[in-house]
């Protein structure tokens, strides 16, 4: 599509079909789509735009990402909310997951964390209007792709967008917002007093957990699996009280938690994986940075919580046996829990807003990477879906 120029300036084309609106105070950078609302919900007026999808190989093969053209949108319902995506972060695609909530399919969507602008809402739609700014993520079982210009999404999963939050970070925090408040409002509930043992606090969701923590008044133990990630988190205001830096293999995490804590232990953990095994069956680097399931049931301290987030965690009797004589918990984070069950959409939408709130009043400072251009949308989730980027992806349209 080529641009037109107006009064002597070029305008970036429009690629999902609209146009720009010209007046005699200048140009309104605001799109129109084209034709009315109900030739667009009939097709009458084609769109054609692109959307990336995940397409699963062979077992053992590693997954591949396409874009696809897409004519149209699909027949707007009454509870539907149409948005111009703005930006969208990259998020790991857990296929085993889905395989086992019968989502598995040849093409799966990618992209889920949007923010953007409304363009129209279904006649039901009592939260929204056109023109509004709002951030959500997409359901497990949407149709939708995120990295698309223009998508449908259901008023249920969506909450206005603060003015002064932008468009990246409102799309890079929600997620790892919504793990930090499962991981430590529901499952754990922190407060003032309590000690908060992060793993990997340097990265996206440990970042946003040491935060939330802090908030609540809870004191900040962490680990660093690389010089950098302890200088980053050394650099946090407020001050995390203790960092642990792992990536030389020497340090007990352990004993210099129970050092910290006088040898209380401490009253949460959240991990970002743990061994089974020890150091010499472990043939990663990965592996060897995270403590063993041993250690983390050492330091914590009499009616703890252990947040994990290893999905095939096993615990030998004496580890139960240990747990119990500490009257200690072991819980699951598992963010997905909110839109597997309605019954929870209302705390699930509360949730949404108090991460936005606290993004505009700077609690929350996400660790993000410079916005990607769509173009490049296919090589970046490649490389997040390898867990090789260190902070958050944020595809900008």
């Amino acid at each position: 599509m080529a641009t037109a120029p107006v009064a002597g300036r070029r305008l970036a084309p429009l690629p999902w079909g609209g146009r720009y609106v010209v007046s005699a105070s200048g140009v309104s950078c605001r799109p129109v789509l084209l034709g009315t609302p109900e030739q667009r919900r009939s097709g009458a007026v084609t769109i054609t735009m692109k959307a990336l999808y995940c397409q699963q190989n062979s077992p053992g093969e590693e997954m591949t990402f396409v874009f696809q053209e897409r004519e149209n949108l699909p027949p707007m319902r009454d509870s539907d909310v149409k948005i111009q995506v703005r930006a969208c972060a990259l998020s790991w695609i857990d296929t085993k997951l889905l395989s086992e909530m019968k989502l598995k399919k040849e093409l799966l969507p990618v992209g889920r964390e949007i923010s953007g602008v409304v363009l129209e809402v279904g006649r039901k739609v009592s939260f929204f209007q056109p023109d509004d700014e709002v951030v959500g993520i997409l359901p497990l079982d949407s149709e939708e792709s995120g990295l698309c210009e223009v998508i449908l999404v259901h008023e249920h999963y969506l909450v206005r967008k603060p003015e002064k939050v932008c468009w990246v970070e409102a799309a890079g925090t929600v997620r790892d917002g919504v793990r930090a408040y499962t991981a430590l409002h529901y499952l754990s509930q922190v407060s003032p007093g309590k000690t908060v043992l992060v793993m990997d606090g340097a990265s996206p969701f440990g970042t946003i957990a040491i935060q939330l923590a802090q908030h609540r008044g809870a004191k900040i133990i962490s680990t660093a699996h690389s010089l950098d990630d302890k200088q980053y988190l050394e650099r946090l205001r407020p001050p995390v009280a203790r960092v642990i830096d792992v990536s030389n293999g020497k340090i007990d995490v352990a004993e210099s938690c129970l050092e910290e804590t006088g040898g209380l232990g401490v009253d949460i953990v959240l991990d970002a994986g743990v061994r089974f095994y020890s150091t010499e069956d472990e043939s990663t680097l990965k592996a060897q940075l995270l403590p063993h399931k041993h250690d983390i049931i050492t330091l914590l301290g009499v009616g703890g919580h252990w947040i994990t987030t290893e999905k095939n965690l096993q615990l030998d009797p004496p580890d139960s046996h240990s747990l119990f004589l500490k009257g200690a918990t072991v819980s699951f984070l598992n963010d997905e829990i909110w839109n597997l069950s309605n019954i929870q959409q209302g705390k699930y939408l509360c949730i949404l807003e108090d991460i936005m709130e606290k993004l505009s009043s700077n609690i929350f400072r996400p660790q993000l990477d410079e916005p990607i251009p769509l173009y490049e949308a296919k090589v970046s989730m490649e490389i997040v879906q390898k867990n090789q980027a260190r902070k958050r992806q944020v595809i900008q349209f």
